[in-house]
């Protein structure tokens, strides 16, 4: 259930995300920064920098697998993919999101490397091993079970191979009554990366945080006017349900990147 509330609003999202400049030109401002390149924005909040530091520590080269898991439109993807020259394969629930994905891979001249699949984080619909690294961005706050879906990471990853993730860190007490964030709300991933037969090799706080979500999400709330005009009625309704549930409880201890290696 949880994961269909996720995927239809993330559907609304994507739909109209990319007939509102409003959005893009406030996300840029606020959130990936002025030097993201416009060919792969998206909505979450990894930077350009953040994502050549992801692309150094997957350690992909030109035909090794690159699976990325919850990857919306695909823009962060792409630009993994293109970085590292590896295959890819984007995971995600939303039905939109990944025909939208794979939309963008052809326009980039990249859909000869790369395929989109609907699925989750607990139930990708990929072969044993079939990844040499997995990516994430800003997505498995979101999972309902974080121990179910790192078991399918180790599955799904060749031992010796690299999941790299960014995630929030969740408060229990603030997230107990919230929907979707409440199922299994995690304030810190190691334990549950361990269990699966992960190493972690780097856990650290993104500098900087929470100023990216705060400014972003008070700016978008503030121009609700004109997403409206942009984006309609329902897309803007769920964007800003999330947003404004957000800023109000606090569900979020910080941010952190996550480096670990399958045993």
């Amino acid at each position: 259930m949880n994961e269909q509330i996720v995927s239809a609003g993330y559907d609304a999202v994507y739909a109209a995300a990319g007939d509102s400049p409003t959005l893009q030109r406030l996300w840029r401002e606020h959130a990936c920064g002025p030097d993201f390149p416009d060919e792969f924005h998206h909505i979450s909040f990894v930077t350009l920098a953040g994502l050549r530091r992801m692309a150094a520590e997957l350690r992909l080269g030109p035909g090794q697998t690159l699976v990325d898991l919850a990857c919306g439109m695909g823009g962060p993807a792409l630009w993994l993919a293109r970085e590292t020259g590896a295959h890819l394969v984007g995971v995600d629930v939303s039905a939109v999101g990944v025909r939208l994905a794979g939309e963008r891979s052809k326009r980039l001249g990249l859909s000869d490397t790369a395929r989109f699949v609907t699925g989750s984080f607990a139930d990708t619909g990929l072969g044993d091993s079939a990844a040499d690294g997995i990516a994430s961005e800003d997505a498995l706050q979101y999972a309902p079970d974080k121990r179910a879906a790192f078991v399918e990471a180790a599955r799904i990853l060749k031992p010796g191979g690299r999941l790299v993730f960014t995630a929030f860190e969740l408060d229990p007490e603030r997230v107990a009554s919230v929907p979707v964030l409440g199922a299994d709300p995690a304030g810190d991933y190691r334990p549950a990366l361990d269990d699966a037969g992960f190493d972690v090799d780097v856990y650290e706080e993104v500098a900087g945080w929470p100023e990216p979500m705060t400014s972003a999400y008070r700016a978008l709330i503030d121009a609700k006017d004109a997403l409206v005009r942009e984006m309609g009625e329902a897309a803007v309704a769920a964007l800003l349900g999330e947003l404004t549930l957000t800023l109000e409880v606090r569900p979020y201890r910080r941010r952190v990147l996550a480096c670990a290696t399958k045993r």
